[in-house]
């Protein structure tokens, strides 16, 4: 697994128990050496939280490759070391833990080094981080994932697949989403190893795949001389094999996202019959399809009337609505540096759909992206209005997934603590509706 640039992780921070008594709180720490070294040189870390923490070097304790140790036991251990591919586990005893939310962490970390002269001894290495700390709430009456979308960059950048499902994980996510194209090795034949990690990783990290990203790419011979449109056979086609590919894979849900011929996101004519082609094998396969309604389209559209209209006339119960957020967004997002107004697509400011019109549609919502864009130290939301999107949503007997799809800066790692906000936020509110 791959580790964080900063010093201080954020996967692993989280208050401990003793039975049914919260007697402290852990957090990592990434080797900032070169190498690694025997755990002998560690000369302790004293660790700050706001107001709250304040102790010294010798108070926390240490867990290196899955051993346990104060620091004077470090002192005296022989063989005991702190690789530099392992984080350091570090656990500060606090009373009742710490509270949910973003904490400011602050380390001093002190280690000797036999080749500097002693007078410059231990080198010491000071970190200040704003993390959050990993949501102990049950949050009401959804079930939560992450899609893999929120690390786009990170992922095979920063970040490989057994990270990332770590991240999923620590958050106390129970679902992983993924984009087939983007996160399975070798598409669409991944190779029965790639398979068999992919099984293994969701077993070792107690994680189901909940939806499925796939594409009918109907401009896929768009250019040059012989330039056509994808027939509905062709789209057929490539939305079985990605139902294929995705129950291989374990998944329920398969969102396949329709080429489109508007501004308003209307779907190329030829999906209509490209589904009704794949109902019977959806049904054999019992798996859903589930076109998003995503910004710029409103749910009062005819794009939603017409997905609706083909569940009513088949009579299939695989075949629903995924829900995208973002519809629901009521501030602007904030321009790029650099960027004009008016240089963008006017949805980035929000449609501000009314949570209220889920009503509407809510018996034929499978599945939720909960899309964000920005979630500030205060855990306050700057764009998607939380509270009365999860109250219509519990209100209409909703009880799926919400999988959140962070898609803000994408400055390495900073997805990852979005999605620790997000994951604290909307468990919050919810457990309060």
């Amino acid at each position: 697994m791959l580790l964080e640039r900063e010093l201080l992780q954020s996967i692993g921070f989280r208050n401990v128990r003793e039975g049914d008594r919260v007697t402290g709180f852990q957090l990592r720490l990434r080797m900032p050496s070169y190498r690694g070294m025997a755990a002998s040189l560690i000369d302790g870390v004293a660790v700050r939280v706001g107001d709250l923490v304040d102790v010294g070097p010798d108070v926390p304790l240490w867990t290196l490759q899955g051993e346990t140790y104060t620091l004077r036991q470090l002192w005296d251990s022989e063989g005991a070391r702190w690789p530099l591919e392992d984080a350091a586990v570090i656990t500060v005893p606090f009373d009742g833990g710490l509270p949910e939310g973003v904490h400011e962490v602050s380390i001093e970390l002190r280690l000797r080094m036999s080749y500097i002269p002693i007078e410059h001894q231990p080198s010491t290495y000071r970190a200040t981080r704003r993390i959050t700390l990993s949501p102990e709430t049950d949050g009401g009456p959804f079930r939560y994932g992450v899609s893999l979308y929120s690390f786009m960059h990170d992922f095979g950048t920063v970040m490989d697949l057994e990270t990332a499902f770590a991240h999923v994980a620590d958050v106390g996510a129970t679902g992983i989403e993924i984009l087939g194209e983007g996160h399975v090795a070798n598409y669409p034949e991944p190779p029965t190893a790639w398979i068999d990690r992919w099984f293994a990783l969701l077993e070792q990290y107690r994680l189901e795949p909940t939806n499925y990203g796939s594409w009918i790419d109907t401009r896929l011979h768009s250019s040059g001389p012989n330039a056509r449109d994808l027939t509905a056979a062709e789209g057929a086609a490539m939305l079985q094999r990605d139902l294929r590919l995705a129950k291989r894979l374990g998944f329920r849900f398969v969102r396949p996202k329709i080429g489109v011929v508007s501004s308003d996101l209307v779907p190329h004519p030829t999906w209509t019959e490209a589904v009704e082609r794949s109902l019977d094998l959806a049904h054999e396969l019992d798996v859903v399809i589930c076109p998003e309604i995503h910004s710029p389209t409103p749910i009062r559209h005819e794009v939603v009337d017409d997905y609706i209209g083909l569940i009513q006339r088949t009579g299939t119960k695989h075949f629903g609505l995924l829900l995208d957020t973002g519809i629901f967004q009521d501030r602007p997002i904030p321009l790029k540096p650099g960027e004009l107004p008016g240089q963008r697509p006017a949805f980035l400011d929000g449609i501000a759909v009314d949570p209220a019109d889920i009503a509407g549609i809510a018996e034929y919502v499978v599945f939720i992206q909960a899309k964000f864009h920005d979630i500030d130290d205060d855990l306050e939301d700057q764009q998607i209005p939380w509270r009365p999107v999860l109250q219509a949503l519990k209100d209409a007997g909703y009880t799926g997934y919400l999988s959140s799809e962070y898609e803000g800066e994408r400055t390495p790692w900073r997805a990852i603590e979005q999605v620790r906000r997000q994951h604290s936020l909307i468990r919050g509110i919810a457990a309060t509706l």
